[in-house]
């Protein structure tokens, strides 16, 4: 294999293998004795149809996302015009090759292929340009790609939000995650996952800035809605993000995506957060964020026809949604408060099965106050320095916190199992979406809910 040296992808779109295998067919469809020819050595092998010297590149198809070593006709023109020169025999441009719309903009290695031993070791490269281009796909939003990555059945998905200082975003004021393995729930025959059964979750509040940090966009640590919180020190908050990483996330890898694909709805500020907190992701880590994803369904008219709410005319097809706005727009009964980073993570990964999976997914069921339970929020008497491994620690290092009030509505009863695009309304609920809710997530006129805890005994994924 010579020196390379790069060139736009645009025009190189004819897969090498596949114009040999062209004129193939092209000599057995027309009943051409080439191994007669004086050419016909050129046709013997793979091998010796690249002693040509081919100038190659490689590149994934922009539709199927699959990788290929791929040349320009003007190449394929030269061979037929040396064939012309040195032979005396003139061959059609054949039209039945595998044509690729190469998926890459930026410039690609030139290479030059020569002989088969160049070829292998090229083609032993495809594998990490596919990968490449998976999570570019990904990350854009592309939803065949994110929906062909659900249809496997074998990723862990995990959401999840940060919420921190107006004045300094390094400092993290809380944390939420929601998991849910794939994997492991089909091998259970426990497919689709249910939402309230089958996520992990959980919801981290950082000591040292509990109410003490407060921003002008106000932020809910003690409405928890999904668990209970727990309170950890600013210095062992990495540790359990690590943690929880880890207990998903396969190994490192050029040539296969990992297992574990990150869910968020601010993935350029969430990455920031995990550099600055010293977060090792695999460097094969796909991640989706759901307001792109999103976006480009709606552009790809997979949405349906929407109204801008600002402005009341029709929705603009680069537009981005707000989390807030995406439930809505799924029907999805805000009974839960946004900004507390647990709501937000598994609101998140909720509206991610709901846009890959509309007609299986479940909805939550609605959270109601238990009867004479008092608003309660756990004190910490002692300041939290540590997080403890131990299960059951002398010295207390995490405080579990009960869930706070959930300060929205009722939401209407929905069937298990029932579609979430189209949810049963009650006739006598008040239209959610004509009424504004306050900036504590309040509607006006309707009484206050309390969260009720999830099955102690769910498959958690």
């Amino acid at each position: 294999m010579s020196d390379f040296h790069l060139v736009d992808s645009q025009g190189w779109e004819y897969d090498l293998q596949s114009v040999y295998a062209a004129y193939m067919g092209y000599f057995q469809l027309n009943g051409i004795p080439w191994y007669e020819r004086s050419w016909g050595h050129l046709f013997n092998t793979f091998e010796d149809f690249l002693s040509f010297s081919w100038p190659v590149i490689t590149a994934t198809d922009a539709y199927t996302g699959r990788a290929h070593i791929v040349t320009r006709m003007t190449s394929v023109g030269a061979f037929v015009k040396m064939i012309k020169t040195r032979f005396g025999d003139t061959l059609p441009l054949v039209d039945n090759v595998v044509k690729v719309n190469p998926f890459e903009t930026h410039q690609r290695h030139l290479r030059t292929i020569s002989d088969y031993s160049s070829y292998k070791k090229l083609h032993a490269t495809l594998r990490a340009v596919y990968l490449s281009a998976l999570k570019a796909r990904i990350r854009l939003g592309e939803p065949r790609a994110i929906q062909e990555l659900w249809d496997l059945h074998d990723k862990s998905f995990l959401a999840i939000d940060f919420e921190s200082s107006e004045r300094n975003a390094a400092s993290v004021l809380e944390w939420g995650y929601a998991a849910v393995r794939c994997g492991h729930l089909d091998a259970l025959g426990a497919w689709p996952p249910i939402p309230e059964e089958n996520y992990r979750r959980g919801h981290y509040i950082v000591s040292e800035y509990a109410d003490k940090i407060r921003n002008k966009l106000l932020t809910y640590p003690w409405q928890y809605a999904f668990g209970e919180s727990q309170i950890v020190s600013k210095v062992r908050l990495p540790q359990v993000i690590q943690a929880v990483i880890s207990s998903l996330a396969s190994p490192d890898s050029e040539t296969q995506a990992n297992s574990l694909v990150l869910v968020t709805h601010s993935a350029i500020e969430d990455l920031r957060r995990f550099e600055e907190m010293k977060i090792k992701l695999p460097q094969n880590l796909l991640i989706i964020d759901v307001s792109t994803y999103e976006s480009c369904l709606f552009k790809a008219g997979l949405r349906g026809a929407m109204l801008d709410a600002k402005t009341g005319l029709p929705r603009q097809p680069s537009s981005l949604l707000s989390l807030r706005s995406i439930l809505h727009s799924l029907h999805v009964s805000l009974d839960f408060v946004l900004h507390n980073s647990g709501n937000d993570a598994l609101a998140c990964l909720l509206v991610f099965q709901m846009l890959v999976d509309p007609k299986n997914t479940q909805v939550l069921s609605p959270r109601t106050k238990p009867p004479n339970m008092a608003l309660t929020r756990s004190i910490t008497h002692n300041p939290v320095s540590s997080f403890s491994p131990m299960l059951t620690p002398h010295t207390m290092a995490v405080a579990v916190m009960p869930r706070s009030q959930s300060a929205s509505p009722q939401a209407p009863h929905f069937d298990k199992g029932e579609s979430l695009t189209n949810p049963r309304r009650s006739p006598t609920l008040r239209n959610r979406l004509s009424v504004a809710p306050d900036e504590e997530g309040r509607i006006r006129g309707a009484p206050d809910t309390l969260s009720n805890k999830f099955a102690a005994y769910a498959t958690i994924g």
